[in-house]
């Protein structure tokens, strides 16, 4: 079919345009494509002579089916005037989707009335024609036939907006352009696709019917607008089926899952796997595309079981006095979800502990109750506790729970005797006691008591502590008797208490032991005698200087101390006769001169103090003080100190005289010491015969000839100027080198006598020279030292044996050096006999 239409009756006797609807199919099920098409009579003229083709606003339609014409541009009336050509309002081009063609398919032509007289040559503009997706449509640029060049997808492009133009063949404009809609037609291609292949929802157990659990959600890229995207849901499956097999519903148009019925028991069933199908086409299975999907509900747990103890009584036993230990258990079953809050146990105990000695702590693992004693028991007082202890949940119970009784359950616990220790009913125990109570006095019994009533024991006492060992304790009755008199100046009593610490054991099993604290206050008396303080001081000689401020320092305390009486003895007599003493108040008195004039020196007054006990004690004590002359502040001088020491004028003098005489000797030794030392930098290196010590410093560690082996030829290692003396004597003493032959640079010149220096720096300073002089042997000449040669002026070694008779001349050897020296005053001296 190519689109053309045909008149099936004779149209020749109608007046008017006529106008039909167009319907087609590219094949049964595809969607219809539907147009409006106005056919123009060719014998049909306008009621007016003003109205022309196409006038009425809708574009020329050839007979042949989609034939689309340009308007005109402009029209000329019979006044005169030209008015622009209003365009036509083109239909939309509807293209089904997914079109099986075959490709090129025509979807309209486009034509110019102006095609009969010029040649015209179409074009199109657009996405889809020349903007990308590029050459979707085409045109025939002759005929004006516009295609499609391949299926289009609705869900990747929904339309297009093309412009149809037409130019002559020098390209210019024709006809203005026009509009082109292209939609393409929504076909059901597309299956509903779940946001997600498993939901996750939950639901509490015991809900009521209706209650709302989880959304579902499906997409169809299909045009939802169409029943080809209209998605609607149903529940396929749902396992396991208890209690019913149809415990959840879903709304089909929003996917909204709630419960149908009641019944959710999380410990029968705590999760449902629910298959939920997904189809568009209004949910038709006949036409409809479906998928589905998973939806996992969980029934969460509401605290609907109370836990319940698993025995009517529980029995524990506990040691008297121990604490923070577990003495019971109590075992529970909740069948709630395990370690929440509708599972965690809580224990009470409601009725047998008034004093608080027990609690109970949940282990968080078990859910157990553990009964801890908090508070320390007594046997002999409680020898059994009947405790009641009631059980609930860290959450109430759950409205719906048909039984709300708690559970309770009683639990006996039993008291255990152990052996305590003896106790002091006072402790410390304070008693009052007067200082110098004498060795052998009973102060008092410090007797413990044994709380365990029902044992028959012994308890024995003995002392742990006690600082001065005056103290003693019977070991059967706990007497306390005094071994030696008690002094409250002791230094091992503290603020008039002395403390002792005894031990009290009893002969159980184990035995046990209690210590216990005495406090014995010691009451002063007046034992200590007063002490003078200062016990120097010093003083000018003048009768106007500052006295002496004196008081009085007493080991008791009051009222054994002050006021104190302050006096002069009456001997020897110089001391009122040149002192006198006033008192300030009760515990200061002033010492001060009372004749005009005191020579200097240092004197010994004595002074009698009297302290206020009863009986008062005394004490004569001395004060040196030294009398000085003063300057004008009342200070004692230089001079003065020293001559308040007990020296004379004269022996300052001297001293000072010394003191001179001293200073002028170390200037003097110091003077010598620098001229000594600048001597020993200008004088020569050799040490004078008499400084030498090497007379009396001998080294003993070397096979040496004596004395004289000390005595250093100092020539035999010096380079001689000439070496004719050298030469001349016979061959084999002395190999020498040969001086290079080269000119020789100016060096120093070397000494060529004995160096009066030290040897060793003798040495030093030749071994310099030789290194930085390169015309000193040895030099870079030819040695040979493994030839022994033919002939030796020492002739064999074995003409030295002491056992030859025959007379030989050993002189040479003099000429070998002081170490040869010897041997040749050895053997060439002649027969000692």
């Amino acid at each position: 079919m190519d689109g053309s239409i045909y008149t099936e009756r004779d149209v020749s006797n109608l007046s008017e345009p006529v106008q039909f609807m167009v319907t087609a199919r590219s094949s049964p099920d595809m969607p219809i494509w539907e147009t409006t098409v106005k056919l123009a009579l060719a014998g049909y003229s306008p009621p007016t002579s003003q109205a022309r083709d196409g006038e009425d606003g809708v574009h020329k339609v050839n007979q042949e089916l989609g034939i689309i014409t340009f308007p005109q541009k402009q029209l000329t009336g019979s006044s005169g005037l030209r008015r622009q050509k209003r365009d036509w309002v083109i239909p939309p081009i509807n293209v089904p989707e997914n079109s099986r063609g075959p490709f090129p398919q025509m979807l309209v032509s486009i034509r110019s009335d102006q095609d009969r007289q010029i040649q015209i040559r179409y074009s199109i503009t657009g996405v889809g024609a020349d903007q990308p997706p590029n050459e979707v449509f085409s045109i025939d640029p002759v005929a004006g036939k516009m295609f499609v060049t391949k299926p289009l997808d609705r869900e990747e492009r929904s339309s297009y907006h093309l412009r149809a133009h037409a130019v002559d063949m020098n390209g210019n404009k024709v006809e203005n352009p026009i509009d082109l809609y292209i939609y393409v037609i929504d076909m059901n291609d597309n299956r509903p696709e779940f946001r997600n292949q498993v939901y996750n929802g939950s639901v509490a157990e015991g809900a009521k019917p209706g209650t709302y659990v989880m959304k579902v959600t499906a997409n169809d890229a299909d045009d939802d607008t169409t029943a080809n995207g209209m998605v609607r849901y149903r529940i396929l499956s749902q396992s396991p089926h208890s209690p019913i097999p149809n415990m959840f519903t879903i709304n089909s148009e929003t996917g909204d899952i709630v419960t149908v019925a009641a019944g959710l028991d999380r410990e029968k069933v705590s999760q449902y796997t629910i298959i939920i199908q997904a189809t568009d086409m209004e949910g038709n299975l006949n036409f409809g595309l479906s998928n589905t999907a998973t939806a996992i509900i969980s029934v969460t747990d509401t605290n609907d079981n109370p836990p319940e103890l698993t025995a009517r009584t529980f029995s524990g036993e506990v040691p008297e006095n121990r604490v923070n230990i577990v003495v019971a258990n109590l075992t529970v079953i909740d069948r709630d979800q395990p370690h929440t809050q509708n599972w965690n146990a809580v224990y009470r105990i409601i009725n047998g502990d008034p004093s608080g000695h027990f609690t109970i702590h949940t282990d968080p693992v078990s859910n157990d109750g553990m009964v801890t004693v908090v508070k320390p028991v007594d046997y002999e007082m409680n020898r059994a506790f009947m405790l009641t202890v009631l059980v609930s949940n860290q959450a109430p119970l759950s409205d719906t729970t048909q039984s709300s009784q708690q559970s309770t359950a009683g639990v006996t616990i039993s008291v255990v005797d152990v052996n305590e220790p003896p106790f002091f009913p006072s402790n410390p125990k304070l008693i009052r006691f007067e200082e110098g109570v004498p060795a052998g006095t009973t102060l008092t019994t410090f007797a413990a008591n044994d709380p365990d009533r029902f044992m028959q024991q012994i308890v024995r006492y003995s002392k742990l502590a006690d600082p001065a060992n005056w103290l003693n304790i019977n070991a059967t009755n706990g007497q306390i008797i005094t071994t030696a008199m008690l002094n409250r100046e002791s230094p091992f009593v503290k603020n008039n208490i002395y403390e002792a610490t005894f031990l009290a054991a009893d002969n159980g099993s184990p035995p046990a032991s209690g210590t216990g604290t005495l406090q014995i206050y010691l009451i002063d008396v007046n034992d200590n005698a007063p002490e003078l303080v200062p016990k120097e001081a010093q003083v000018c000689e003048r009768i106007n200087s500052n006295p002496i401020n004196i008081t009085a320092a007493d080991a008791d305390v009051d009222p054994n101390v002050g006021p104190f009486v302050f006096e002069l003895p009456a001997f020897p007599s110089s001391v009122r006769r040149n002192w006198t003493i006033s008192r300030l108040n009760g515990d200061y008195a002033q010492l001060s001169l009372r004749i005009q004039y005191l020579e200097s020196g240092v004197y010994d007054v004595p002074v009698i103090v009297t302290d206020s006990g009863n009986p008062p004690l005394s004490n004569r004590s001395v004060i040196k003080v030294k009398v000085c002359p003063c300057d004008e502040n009342g200070d004692c001088t230089t001079i003065g100190a020293v001559a308040a020491a007990g020296l004379g004028t004269g022996a300052i003098i001297a001293i000072l005289i010394c003191i001179i005489i001293l200073l002028t000797m170390v200037l003097l030794f110091v003077v010598w010491m620098k001229r000594r030392e600048k001597e020993r930098q200008t004088k020569q290196l050799l040490i004078d015969p008499e400084d030498d010590v090497r007379d009396n410093i001998l080294k003993y560690d070397e096979e040496g000839g004596g004395e004289e082996d000390q005595d250093y030829d100092l020539s035999q290692l010096q380079q001689p100027e000439s070496l004719d003396h050298i030469i001349s004597k016979p061959p084999g003493v002395r190999r020498v080198d040969e001086r290079p032959v080269v000119s020789e640079s100016q060096y120093p010149i070397r000494p060529v006598v004995p160096h009066p220096g030290d040897i060793g720096d003798f040495i030093n300073e030749g071994l310099r020279a030789a290194d930085n002089d390169p015309t000193a042997p040895p030099y870079d000449s030819l040695l040979v030292f493994d030839y022994e040669g033919s002939g030796s002026t020492a002739g064999s070694v074995s003409s030295l044996d002491s056992s030859s008779t025959g007379d030989q001349d050993y002189d040479y050897l003099n000429d070998w050096g002081p170490r040869f020296k010897k041997l040749a005053d050895m053997y060439g001296g002649g027969d000692d006999d």
